[in-house]
C-alpha cells in the first residue's frame, strides 16, 4: 500500500501521513511524489532487535558533557548487545550539515535536517543519541512533534556556564569572550532551557557514569529495552 502525495508548496496547512503519523507539508517544495510502504513494519524491526527505536535528544551548552554522555552511553548500550548509533552536532558539519553556519536561522535548519534523520533511524528500530547545543525551544519542540511523543526523548545536559567554560579544552568561551567567535550561546547567543524535559543530567556536580545510568534507566523503566 502507498499514499499519494501531489501538493504545491503554496497550499500552506495541508498534512500528509508517514510511518503511520501526520506531519506537515506547508513548507514542501516537491510535488508529484509518493509514499511508498514496505513488507517490513517497524514492529517487525524492533522484534528483531529487541528494543524499541528512540532518539535521545541531548541538549545543552558547548561544554556541558553531551558527546561525552553520548559516547559513554553508546558504548554501555552496545555492550548489552543494543543497536545504537550517535549523531553528533560537529560531525553531521562535516557532511549532511556543511552548507550551514550558525545563524539563528541556520541553526534551525540544522536541527531540522537532524529531526528528520533520527526520525529514519528510529523508524528503524535503533536507539539513537543526538548530541546538538539545540538552543532554541521551538527547535527542539519541532524535532518533537516530527517524531512524536515516545519516538523523542529530550535530555536536558544541565550546566552552568561557568562549569562549561571551566572545561573548555578547545578555548572556545575564551574566543567567544574576545568577540573571536560570533553568536556563540551561552556567552553573544541566547540558550533556551528545556521546560518538559523527560530526562535532566545535572553535570555540574553528576558524573558521566551517573548521567549514563540514569539514561540507560530512564529506557528500562520505559520499555525501550524489550528483551
Amino acid at each position: 500500500m502507498h499514499r499519494c502525495l501531489n501538493l504545491g508548496s503554496s497550499r500552506a496547512g495541508l498534512r500528509s501521513t508517514r510511518y503511520g503519523k501526520e506531519f506537515s507539508v506547508s513548507e514542501s517544495k516537491s510535488t508529484n511524489i509518493t509514499w511508498h510502504e514496505g513488507q517490513v513494519s517497524r514492529d517487525d524491526r524492533q522484534a528483531m532487535l529487541g528494543q524499541r527505536g528512540c532518539t535521545i535528544w541531548l541538549t545543552g551548552l558547548s561544554g556541558s558533557g553531551k558527546s561525552t554522555i553520548a559516547v559513554a552511553a553508546e558504548k554501555a548500550l552496545n555492550e548489552r548487545g543494543r543497536l545504537t548509533y550517535i549523531l553528533d552536532g560537529d560531525n553531521v558539519r562535516h557532511g549532511l550539515n556543511s552548507n550551514l553556519g550558525f545563524s539563528p536561522e541556520d541553526r534551525t535548519e540544522n536541527i531540522r535536517r537532524i529531526g528528520e534523520v533520527s526520525k529514519l533511524f528510529t523508524d528503524a528500530g535503533i536507539i539513537v543519541f543526538t548530541s546538538f547545543i539545540s538552543p532554541y525551544r521551538a527547535d527542539r519542540d519541532q524535532v518533537r512533534d516530527i517524531m512524536g511523543e515516545g519516538d523523542f526523548i529530550e535530555a536536558w545536559v544541565q550546566a552552568s556556564v561557568e562549569t562549561c567554560e571551566g572545561r573548555d579544552v578547545k578555548g572556545l568561551y575564551a574566543k567567544a569572550r574576545a568577540g573571536e567567535i560570533p553568536e556563540f550561546t551561552g556567552i553573544s547567543a541566547p540558550y533556551e532551557e528545556p521546560n518538559k524535559a523527560e530526562v535532566i543530567l545535572d553535570t555540574n556536580g553528576q558524573s558521566v557514569d551517573e548521567s549514563v545510568a540514569d539514561l540507560v534507566s530512564y529506557l528500562e523503566k520505559n520499555g525501550y529495552l524489550t528483551n
